[in-house]
């Protein structure tokens, strides 16, 4: 005799046998109760959750010698020959294969007939949004007034499809998906009925596999039994099925809360010598994280989760620590990189640094914390106190030594918030060396800022000469050696520029020389260009030292907790 698979062996005969269709099963029970059974129905869903079942059933209901029942003998001939397939007044027809409007002329000349043996003739189509447009037109008058012996059943996974003139035809019942809890009860009801050794995470593997589809799960425990006989073990499920382990997600999640960076690449490791899928594992880790992120913010989930007790335990114990706002930033992070590992060519690469960044995140303040230190910093500006945020106490800031007196006075009672830069001291550096109003002990300088005032672009490239001799009797400057500058300025109209403005300047009649520099001299004298660059990093750096020495800057790096950056402008000389 030949093997018969677990799904066709254990199929629903009844309507109290459906699992996870509590539901249709009550209506259809009720309906045949109570004699309003209706011409026509559509059932829709997902796959193998039992559509087709019920059709049986409900052909068995309606047929059975024993009466019209919404409980079949399931022993009679009409129920045996309805369970076997080959009932003369049920007809099953697969609507992918029977799709032209010539099928339906025929299926609309067959059902004239009174059935052969039950009280009705029962039309089943599988798939019914596979026929034509043709086909539904055809179908639309005897489907709305079909003979009194005759019932129609359709079944589909796809009811978007149908036109709306059958919809408005039938009476609508929606299946749904069935939950993992009810597929592990239904398993493991079968495998004790099989006599078959199976742990409970091992059948929660199989379940999952069937994402919410029992014969996808009856289907997937038949080729585990094939694998692995009658006693069955977690790691050969692991490995058959090739599904991530729960304990290696639990272990990754742990190692991100901890900060572990060395955890997560070792889960990584493991997971690529395992063989699985990097996306795969990556998504199973982004429905753990919307397991735990579901559990922070309701107690008691209910149905939003479709987990086993023994798990939904161990998330409950994760996330106690945890803070919902991390934990969605965490998600968000993984999705990302969800996405990007689909279109790169290195998907391991991409697992790892989003993992260390999961596990480097630093936490985030709330933002009502943000505003109370914000609020303690403006009282103590009002007041003249600085409070820091670790301590209860209040410090008197120090008055700058720079700030005037008189300000005090005239000060409003509430400063707007601009008054804290106004306390700081500015970053702006004081005029840069070249400048006429200090030259008076460099004559060099201030040589170079008179020429820029009558011709800028002979005194932009004489900032970048070396003065080796000033005097009103010579102008000796050194440039390096294939110098721009140096070529720029020994033209002959350069040259007569220069001398007239060195007389100009000087007085008297010096001679201008440009010297050509073959080597780099150690004690050459500092260019106008070198000096300002030099005066502009160190006024720079005084003013970021009178920053981190101001009180009122060191209270807010305490209060926030962070680090003080000065922002860098661009230097437009």
């Amino acid at each position: 005799m030949s093997y018969l698979v677990l799904a066709r062996k254990y199929r629903p005969q009844t309507f109290a046998d459906l699992v996870g269709q509590e539901h249709v099963s009550r209506a259809l029970t009720n309906a045949l109760t109570s004699g309003r059974v209706a011409h026509a129905f559509i059932f829709t869903g997902a796959r193998g959750v039992g559509k087709t079942s019920s059709a049986r059933i409900m052909a068995k209901a309606l047929n059975c010698e024993q009466g019209t029942s919404p409980e079949p003998c399931n022993v009679c001939s009409a129920c045996r020959e309805i369970t076997e397939g080959n009932a003369v007044d049920v007809l099953e027809i697969d609507g992918a294969s029977n799709t032209g409007v010539d099928d339906v002329r025929e299926l609309r000349d067959t059902i004239r007939y009174l059935p052969a043996r039950g009280r009705y003739k029962i039309v089943i189509i599988d798939e019914v949004h596979m026929l034509s447009t043709n086909a539904f037109n055809a179908l639309l008058k005897t489907l709305e007034e079909p003979p009194p012996h005759v019932k129609f059943i359709f079944a589909t996974t796809e009811p978007h499809k149908l036109p709306i003139t059958i919809l408005s035809r039938c009476q609508r019942y929606d299946f749904k998906r069935i939950s993992l809890k009810k597929i592990v009860a239904r398993l493991e009801d079968i495998v004790r009925r099989e006599n078959i050794s199976v742990t409970e995470s091992a059948l929660t593997m199989v379940a999952r596999k069937g994402d919410g589809s029992m014969r996808d799960s009856l289907s997937t425990l038949d080729q585990v039994l094939a694998f692995c006989g009658d006693n069955v073990l977690d790691e050969d499920v692991t490995n058959l099925l090739g599904v991530v382990d729960r304990r290696l997600l639990l272990e990754t999640s742990e190692a991100i809360f901890a900060h572990d960076a060395a955890g997560v690449l070792d889960a990584v490791r493991r997971v690529d010598a395992f063989g699985y899928s990097m996306r795969q594992f990556c998504q199973e880790l982004i429905e753990e994280f919307r397991a735990l992120a579901i559990l922070k913010a309701v107690k008691q989930p209910g149905e939003l989760l479709d987990l086993a007790d023994a798990e939904l335990a161990l998330l409950r114990e994760q996330v106690a620590p945890l803070t919902l706002d991390d934990l969605q930033r965490q998600i968000s992070l993984l999705i990302k990189a969800e996405s990007e590992m689909s279109l790169s060519s290195f998907p391991r690469l991409v697992l790892e640094m989003v993992l260390i960044r999961a596990a480097t995140m630093a936490p985030v303040i709330p933002i009502g914390d943000l505003l109370e230190r914000l609020r303690t910093l403006e009282q103590g500006l009002r007041s003249g106190e600085v409070v820091t945020g670790q301590a209860p106490r209040r410090e008197t800031a120090p008055v700058s030594p720079s700030r005037p007196t008189a300000s005090a006075s005239v000060a409003p009672p509430r400063p707007p918030p601009s008054a804290v830069s106004s306390e700081i001291p500015s970053q702006s550096p004081p005029p840069a060396a070249g400048n006429s109003s200090g030259n008076s002990s460099d004559p060099w300088s201030g040589f170079v800022t008179y020429v820029k005032e009558k011709k800028a672009r002979i005194g932009a490239f004489l900032e970048h000469g070396h003065p080796l001799g000033i005097s009103a009797s010579k102008v000796e400057v050194g440039f390096p050696a294939d110098s721009f500058y140096y070529s720029s300025l020994s033209e002959p109209d350069a040259v007569a520029t220069l001398t007239s403005l060195a007389r100009e300047h000087f007085g008297g009649t010096p001679e201008l020389k440009l010297v050509k520099l073959t080597e780099a001299g150690g004690n050459l004298p500092p260019t106008v260009h070198e000096k300002k660059k030099l005066h502009s990093i160190e006024s720079v750096k005084q003013a970021e030292d009178n920053l981190k020495k101001h009180p009122l800057v060191a209270a807010a790096v305490e209060i926030f907790g962070g680090k003080l950056e000065l922002e860098k402008k661009a230097n437009s000389q």
